[in-house]
């Protein structure tokens, strides 16, 4: 009977366990999180492109705006065209990645717009 309760007991465990969601942050929290894989949030504050620049970035800075940003979504000139639009100032955007540290604030580089999320 032991054999059968323990059996039953593994079944329901492995029809209720939901898949774990990948980990979702809002831009303040991202700088705790560098070096992870994982979603981060937050309102477009400003975005700049350095056409001037070797690559020719664009910097989707959110919260607050340069120099004070919060997290910063960083797009080469090379994968611009490939994106579309970019999202606008004021929206609230959501982009997975893997973030790095950049002169202090935390960032996210996006090569597809498969990594933004509404």
């Amino acid at each position: 009977m032991k054999g059968t309760a323990l059996f039953v007991v593994l079944l329901l465990t492995l029809f209720t366990v939901r898949p774990v969601s990948p980990q979702q942050l809002t831009a303040g929290q991202a700088k705790d999180h560098e070096g992870e894989t994982a979603t981060v949030c937050g309102m477009v504050a400003n975005e700049h492109t350095a056409t001037s620049s070797r690559g020719q970035p664009t910097f989707i800075n959110l919260d607050a705006p340069y120099p004070n940003q919060v997290f910063t979504i960083l797009v080469w000139g090379e994968d611009r065209r490939n994106m579309g639009a970019l999202p606008q100032t004021y929206a609230r955007i959501c982009v997975r990645g893997h973030i790095t540290d950049y002169r202090g604030v935390p960032e996210i580089v996006l090569r597809s717009k498969l990594q933004l999320q509404p």
